[in-house]
C-alpha cells in the first residue's frame, strides 16, 4: 500500500496493529477522522490516551477500572455473596450483556495450562480464596470455558476450597465443549448462568 503522506501512514500503522484491523479498514478508519472536524479528532485521541494511563485493575475482583474499586464490586444492589469467576475481563461483559447475574465477580487472568506454561501461581486463585473467606461468600460459580484447561481450573480451586463452607456451582453445558464463554451469544450464556449445576455433582 502506497502513500502519498507519511502522516497518513503512521496513522494506518498504528490502527493496523490493532488486532482484527487490516490495513484497508485502518485506512477507512483514517480518511474517515481526516474528514471530521479537529476537535473530533483531538476527542478521540485524548479518551484513548486518558483510558491507557488512567485504567487500573480493580482491587477486589481484578476487573479493569476508573478507581481502585470498581462500579460492580461498589454497587450495593449487587449480591456480594455471590462470587462468578471468569477468566479475562471480556467474559465479564459477556455474562453482564446478558443481564442474568447479580453477584460480583473475580478475573483469574487466564487459566491453568501446564503446555504453556501457565501453573495456579500465575492467576489470581490466592486472592479468590482469601475474598471467599474474608467476605464470608456463600456460593462460587465458575464460568470458565469449558475446555480441559477450564476443567483442570475448576478442579484446583475446588479442591483449594474444600475446607471453606461454599458452595461451588458450574455454568450448565449450553456453552459447547472447546468454546470460548465472550463468544457464546447472549440467551445461550445468559440461560448457563441461571441453570448452573453443583460442580460436586457435575464431577461425578
Amino acid at each position: 500500500m502506497n502513500f502519498s503522506s507519511k502522516l497518513i501512514e503512521d496513522a494506518v500503522n498504528a490502527f493496523a496493529n490493532l488486532p482484527g484491523i487490516g490495513k484497508k479498514t485502518a485506512l477507512r478508519l483514517v480518511l474517515h477522522l481526516i474528514k471530521q472536524e479537529t476537535d473530533i479528532a483531538e476527542q478521540f485521541a485524548d479518551a484513548i490516551v486518558k483510558m491507557r494511563k488512567n485504567i487500573k485493575p480493580c482491587k477486589k475482583c481484578h476487573n479493569l477500572s476508573d478507581t481502585p474499586i470498581c462500579n460492580i464490586c461498589n454497587n450495593p444492589r449487587r449480591d456480594a455473596k455471590t462470587i462468578c469467576v471468569v477468566e479475562n475481563i471480556r467474559d465479564i461483559m459477556a455474562i453482564e450483556d446478558t443481564s442474568q447475574f447479580k453477584g460480583l465477580y473475580h478475573v483469574l487472568g487466564g487459566v491453568i495450562s501446564p503446555i504453556e506454561g501457565v501453573g495456579p501461581q500465575d492467576l489470581n486463585i490466592d486472592d479468590l480464596i482469601e475474598r471467599i473467606k474474608n467476605e464470608k461468600a456463600t456460593e462460587v460459580i465458575m464460568a470458565i470455558s469449558p475446555t480441559i484447561e477450564g476443567d483442570t481450573t475448576i478442579f484446583y480451586i475446588s479442591k483449594r476450597l474444600k475446607d471453606h463452607d461454599v458452595k461451588i456451582s458450574t455454568i450448565a453445558r449450553g456453552v459447547s465443549f472447546g468454546g470460548e464463554l465472550e463468544y457464546a451469544d447472549e440467551l445461550t450464556l445468559g440461560r448457563s448462568i441461571v441453570a448452573r449445576i453443583p460442580y460436586q455433582k457435575h464431577g461425578k
